[in-house]
């Protein structure tokens, strides 16, 4: 049964479902509120001048890191999805296949890399926003989280590590 297969990767799936939901709620935003989102980042950019060579290229390099966020979330919850069902028809064992979901779904955080980049720029200037604490961390956490997880999906997949004893 196909609720069997997929309780061991719960933890895994909800991040997932998780990063596919901040994606579409992006793209929402965008669509209802683009111009006024624009004009808010320009404004903000106004306010801090000092920090930027060229208020309209940084606000247009700032929209852009919002619709990168929106772009990766909803693909890397796509793939992680996608990855997740594959883990769930996996020979591993369970609590594995659970420690495995979880660093593959935390995959989708390094899009909050980018959405902090959109909301720290603007105050702290492109350069410092990308070497924030929370930006790397988002970043680090993410593409290593999902290196991790699929390494050790790939591991089962090809060399069964991991695989449960056969009964």
């Amino acid at each position: 049964m196909l609720s069997d297969r997929l309780k061991h990767v719960r933890p895994g799936l909800a991040l997932a479902l998780l990063t596919l939901l901040f994606g579409i709620f992006l793209g929402i935003a965008f669509g209802s509120n683009e111009d006024s989102i624009k004009d808010g980042i320009k404004s903000q950019v106004r306010a801090h001048a000092e920090l930027h060579k060229s208020i309209n290229r940084s606000s247009d390099r700032i929209w852009r890191y919002q619709q990168r966020a929106h772009f990766h979330a909803t693909g890397i919850g796509a793939f992680t999805l996608g990855l997740m069902l594959l883990l769930a028809f996996t020979g591993m064992r369970p609590w594995l296949k659970m420690l495995t979901s979880l660093p593959i779904g935390l995959g989708g955080v390094y899009a909050l890399g980018w959405f902090n980049l959109y909301r720290l720029s603007p105050g702290m200037g492109t350069e410092a926003a990308h070497h924030a604490f929370a930006t790397e961390a988002a970043v680090y956490l993410g593409v290593g989280g999902l290196l991790l997880g699929m390494a050790l999906l790939i591991l089962n997949l090809l060399f069964g590590v991991g695989n449960a004893r056969a009964q």
